[in-house]
């Protein structure tokens, strides 16, 4: 691959980087095209527990490469149904990270803008450094400022009054104020950033694959479950399909043993 690497870190662990370091590990053509091939890969790679996702050298990523893909290859003329697929293919990024079997762990080392901010928001788990940033930029170009999946994300994770404020003034959040917000569940010093992702994603890493991707499904389905029961129901049948395994049976009987 030319704008990603994969690699593994310990029993279970990949780190999916994104490797563009010149350009702020800007999306463009390939990096479309190459992560959508990693994802796939890692979904049937039954190996891989928990996947790592950072940026190369002192980005994340800074989103759509505006200098040679995407809008900056359309004209005002062409036509609407150009821009939508283009939309859609897009969107389909942050989805592709979504929907995963293996949890996310996004280590933000730097800026996350725009598409990078949604690849973030997709993430299970989101830990970032001290010099990390946060912004939706498509307002800022006169474009909607839901996009890629944010507006159904970020309320989610910080409150409709917090994303309102983020996606219509496209101001930088700072790491501080992204702790503070609920973004990221912790911020750690720079150069420990992805020491302590790997050792979070190690901690997950270590447990039942089935208990832990069941786990991932619930919290995904339940936060729009419409009411209790609902979600007890997805709850009641995890728990009945994790308990009928080996792994599981093991796990009891070392706690029994104690």
């Amino acid at each position: 691959m030319i704008t990603l690497s994969v690699e593994p870190h310990g029993p279970g662990v990949v780190v999916l980087r994104l490797e563009r370091p010149e350009r702020l590990n800007a999306i463009n053509e390939v990096m479309v095209r190459e992560l959508h091939e990693a994802c796939e890969r890692i979904a049937q790679d039954r190996e891989v527990r928990v996947v790592v996702l950072t940026g190369a050298g002192r980005g994340f990523c800074s989103g759509i490469d505006m200098r040679d893909f995407g809008p900056a290859m359309l004209e005002p003329s062409d036509p609407a149904i150009d821009r939508l697929r283009f939309q859609e293919r897009m969107a389909s990024l942050p989805k592709a990270i979504r929907e995963l079997p293996q949890p996310v762990v996004a280590a933000v080392n730097g800026p996350a803008v725009g598409g990078g901010l949604a690849l973030c928001l997709a993430a299970d788990v989101r830990l970032c450094s001290a010099s990390a940033s946060f912004g939706n930029a498509a307002v800022l170009l006169g474009l909607s400022g839901a996009e890629m999946g944010m507006s159904y994300h970020l309320p989610r994770i910080v409150g409709t009054s917090v994303a309102a404020d983020w996606m219509l003034t496209g101001r930088t959040v700072t790491a501080e104020e992204a702790h503070r917000r609920g973004l990221v569940s912790e911020l750690v010093e720079d150069d420990r950033l992805l020491d302590r992702a790997l050792e979070l994603a190690g901690q997950i890493s270590a447990h039942s694959a089935l208990g832990v991707q069941m786990t991932k499904r619930a919290l995904q389905l339940n936060t729009d479950a419409p009411g209790l029961d609902a979600a007890l129901e997805v709850e009641n049948r995890n728990q009945v399909i994790t308990h009928a395994t080996s792994e599981a049976a093991a796990a009891r009987a070392r706690w029994a043993g104690r």
